[in-house]
C-alpha cells in the first residue's frame, strides 16, 4: 500500500526463474498502512469460531482494502488457521490510516461465526498504539498477560 509494488507478483516472478522486474531505488515510501487481520475467534478467549458466514463481509471507501478468500455461505473450518480477511487502510499519516481502519471495522458486518473486530477497534483506539513505537510484546502486555 505505501509503495505500489505487489511483492506476491515479485515472489511469483523469482518462483519461476525471471529477475525482479524493479530496483531497490524505485521503490518508495509514501504515506502510512496499518493491516488488521480479521480472524473467525473469540475476541476475549481466543477460540475459534468455525461455522458458517451468513453474508459476503464488505467493507471499504477510499484508501480501504479487503483481501479474504472467505465467500457468501462460506463455512470457516475448524481445523486450520482462523484468519479469514486482512483490512487494510492507507493514509497521507499515521492518524488518517487509523481513522480509516476505525470506519472500515465499524462497518465490518460478519454474521453466523465470532470475530475479533472488537479488539482490533480496541487496539486502533489505544493511545500507545496510535503512538507508534510498539513492539512484538504490546498485545500481551495490553490483554494483561505479560507483566510490564
Amino acid at each position: 500500500m505505501i509503495t505500489g509494488v505487489d511483492l506476491i507478483k515479485e515472489q511469483l516472478r523469482i518462483a519461476a526463474g525471471q529477475p525482479l522486474s524493479i530496483k531497490q531505488e524505485d521503490v518508495v515510501i509514501r504515506g502510512h498502512a496499518v493491516e488488521c487481520r480479521i480472524n473467525a475467534e473469540d475476541p476475549n478467549t481466543f477460540l475459534p469460531s468455525p461455522g458458517q458466514d451468513h453474508p459476503l463481509p464488505c467493507t471499504g471507501g477510499f484508501g480501504v482494502r479487503w483481501e479474504s478468500h472467505i465467500y457468501a455461505g462460506y463455512t470457516v473450518p475448524p481445523y486450520y488457521d482462523s484468519m479469514i480477511g486482512k483490512l487494510i487502510t492507507y493514509g497521507e499519516t499515521r492518524e488518517v490510516a487509523i481513522a480509516r481502519m476505525k470506519n472500515a471495522l465499524a462497518e465490518l458486518i460478519i454474521d453466523g461465526i465470532k470475530v475479533n473486530v472488537e479488539l482490533q477497534m480496541k487496539i486502533m483506539s489505544d493511545e500507545n498504539f496510535q503512538h507508534g513505537g510498539t513492539n512484538i510484546h504490546y498485545l500481551e502486555k495490553k490483554l494483561g498477560l505479560q507483566e510490564t
